[in-house]
């Protein structure tokens, strides 16, 4: 895998002028067009590059490694519109192709390089030179398995199931199985010195001690901050959902009955652990899911803005958003009980623990904007959203509640490619409501 050729990516003038004058002619709004217009190609302009292996690399922005989670999101608005652009399909058939490269490089790993010239963090145990961070993350796995599914199921291109997709598919089963006895199966650890407590694993990098649940064990939240309890309960209702797709796929294109039935049994066990151990009964909102547990009866109450999210639930495919679980989730996470949520004079949100307290990320209002129904919410969320980008027509990492000109990460590819789902998520809810104030 020597990729030392690689070029940026030109984005054809006709489909960028398509998508913005599509979106144009059903809004309006002038602050929304511009920061639409700003964002949506913003990962394509910026943060991919062509390889000369036919492969695409998609780095975060003002970090030049490639998160298997990030790259993910950061071109899940193009999926629409890949099934007549061949450009997008060839973007994707490349990134898909990069990632399952990755994941057969080291399926620990959430973070790689560009060419194996060991750039990033020096972790022990030692790594691939082509690995910037090996924080297990079981979400890492799933994005590319939920990317490939739906750039499959929108565009019916079967190229993307190769044989290298198909054995690496194999490989993470494995892992997820070996995860779910971590105490006595796993020789996964991860320890970083000189760093900030939430940046390595206690135990000599083992983790806290956990039961066995089902559930399948990791180390590091979506934030890449290390786990309180290591079953994390967003990540494995991803898993969960991962696992469904891989059983289709399986199905309808490897014809793999061993596949088929490893994921349905693994997909059970998960799913009973999460139903099993993940609930905690709140005394002002009653059922609720847990942020993290350990399986021994330790739960931590939180939520996070990184997707996945318990806030997310819906938007990842776990359960409906009227499930009245999720609903009690709900409204505990956009309260005051959840350590995370801020209230402030600019706005009140969700933020997470890898920003300053006070930080709101716009990701977290997206979210909760693309998982509500209500265009009251969901009008709320977007005008929150275009006053509180300091001017720049651009997402942040993340802002203060109370002085919005103060953000993290200026330069975050993610947040503006979401920006680019939540702004289709407002005119499809909100039109009416929304032209009623422009007369």
């Amino acid at each position: 895998m020597d990729a030392t050729i690689w070029e940026k990516i030109v984005v054809p003038q006709e489909l960028k002028t398509k998508i913005i004058l599509d979106f144009s002619k059903r809004c309006s709004h002038e602050k929304l067009n511009l920061v639409f217009e700003n964002t949506f190609f913003n990962t394509l302009e910026t943060t991919t590059e062509w390889l000369d292996s036919d492969e695409v690399y998609v780095f975060t922005g003002d970090i030049p490694a490639m998160w298997l989670r990030d790259s993910s999101a950061q071109v899940k608005q193009y999926i629409p519109y890949a099934k007549d652009s061949l450009f997008l399909r060839r973007i994707f058939r490349g990134l898909i192709k990069r990632q399952i490269r990755y994941m057969r490089i080291d399926p620990y790993a959430n973070a790689f390089n560009k060419e194996a010239d060991g750039s990033g963090h020096r972790d022990e145990p030692a790594t691939s030179p082509w690995v910037w961070e090996r924080k297990y993350e079981i979400d890492s796995l799933c994005y590319p398995v939920d990317l490939s599914h739906r750039y499959w199921k929108t565009t019916g291109d079967q190229t993307i199931f190769t044989e290298d997709y198909h054995r690496c598919i194999h490989e993470v089963l494995y892992l997820w199985e070996k995860e779910q006895h971590h105490a006595t199966k796993s020789d996964y650890y991860f320890r970083r010195e000189n760093c900030p407590r939430h940046d390595t694993l206690s135990r000599h990098g083992k983790g806290a001690p956990v039961n066995e649940t089902g559930m399948t064990w990791c180390g590091f939240r979506p934030s890449d901050d290390g786990c309180v309890f290591p079953f994390n309960i967003p990540e494995n209702m991803f898993a969960v959902v991962a696992l469904r797709q891989i059983e289709e796929i399986a199905q309808e294109i490897f014809r793999d009955a061993d596949l088929i039935r490893q994921a349905k049994d693994l997909k059970e066990q998960i799913e009973y652990g999460i139903e099993t151990y993940g609930k905690f009964i709140h005394p002002q909102f009653g059922s609720i899911y847990a942020y993290e547990t350990d399986g021994f009866g330790n739960h931590c109450l939180m939520d996070d803005a990184n997707v996945p999210s318990l806030l997310s639930i819906p938007y990842f495919g776990y359960a409906d958003s009227n499930d009245i679980v999720y609903q009690n989730t709900r409204a505990f996470v956009l309260s005051k009980c959840n350590p995370y949520y801020f209230e402030g004079s600019a706005a009140r949100g969700i933020g997470s623990p890898h920003t300053p307290k006070g930080y709101i990320w716009p990701i977290g209002l997206m979210v909760q904007g693309l998982t509500s129904n209500d265009p009251v919410e969901i009008k709320h969320i977007m005008d929150t959203l275009l006053s509180t980008d300091a001017g720049t027509n651009s997402m942040h990492e993340g802002f203060h509640c109370d002085h919005p000109e103060e953000y993290t990460r200026p330069w975050f590819a993610w947040a503006n490619s979401l920006f680019g789902e939540f702004a289709e998520h407002f005119l499809l809810n909100c039109s009416e409501m929304f032209r009623s104030q422009q007369r």
